[in-house]
C-alpha cells in the first residue's frame, strides 16, 4: 500500500479561526477527515501531522525516507523563508506536492517566492481545502502512472536549437 506523508506548517492548528476571510472556516480536523476520506477511497495509508516548529518538521521529512513513497506538505508561513525544509525534501528525493490554502502569488509581495517550488513535484494553491484533496489525488496518480509518464521527456538538443533560432 502507498503511504503518503501529510504535513502541516505552522498555525495550521488555527483553521477554522484564523483570518477565515483568507483561509476560510474549516477547523484542521475536518480538513484531516476529508484527506483520510479521500485516501481510503483511493486505497492510500497517510500519516497527518502538525507542527509550528520548523526543526520538527524537518525531521519528519527526514523520517520520510524510510516508509513513504510522496509528501504533501503545507509549509505555510515557512514556504516563503525555510530553506532547511526545502533542503530536506531534496534530500530525501520523493515526490512532494506543495499545497496552500490560499493563492500565495495573489497575496503580499514577499509570499510570491517559494523555496519550496523548486524542489516539489507540483503546487496547488488558491483553492481553500480542497487543495489538500488534489494534491493527495495528485499524488497518487502520480505514483501508480507507468513509469515512463513519470517525468516529462526533455527536449532533445536539437529541437532546442530549432526553437531558438526562430
Amino acid at each position: 500500500m502507498i503511504r503518503i506523508l501529510i504535513l502541516h506548517g505552522p498555525n495550521l492548528n488555527l483553521l477554522g479561526s484564523r483570518e477565515q476571510s483568507v483561509y476560510g472556516t474549516a477547523p484542521l480536523d475536518e480538513v484531516d477527515a476529508a484527506i483520510s476520506k479521500l485516501a481510503e477511497e483511493l486505497a492510500v495509508a497517510v500519516d497527518i501531522r502538525q507542527s509550528n516548529n520548523e526543526g520538527e518538521l524537518v525531521t519528519w521529512i527526514q523520517e520520510a525516507r524510510s516508509g513513504y513513497q510522496g509528501i504533501v506538505i503545507n509549509p505555510a508561513g515557512y514556504t516563503h523563508t525555510s530553506i532547511a525544509i526545502r533542503d530536506a525534501l531534496a534530500a530525501v528525493d520523493l515526490p512532494t506536492i506543495e499545497v496552500h490554502l490560499s493563492n500565495i502569488h495573489r497575496r503580499e509581495e514577499f509570499r510570491h517566492r517559494s523555496y519550496i517550488a523548486g524542489v516539489a513535484t507540483g503546487q496547488i494553491a488558491g483553492l481553500g481545502p480542497t487543495s489538500y484533496l488534489l494534491a493527495l489525488r495528485g499524488l497518487h496518480d502520480y505514483l501508480t502512472a507507468p513509469r515512463k509518464q513519470k517525468k516529462a521527456a526533455a527536449p532533445s538538443p536539437t529541437r532546442r536549437a530549432v526553437r531558438n533560432t526562430r
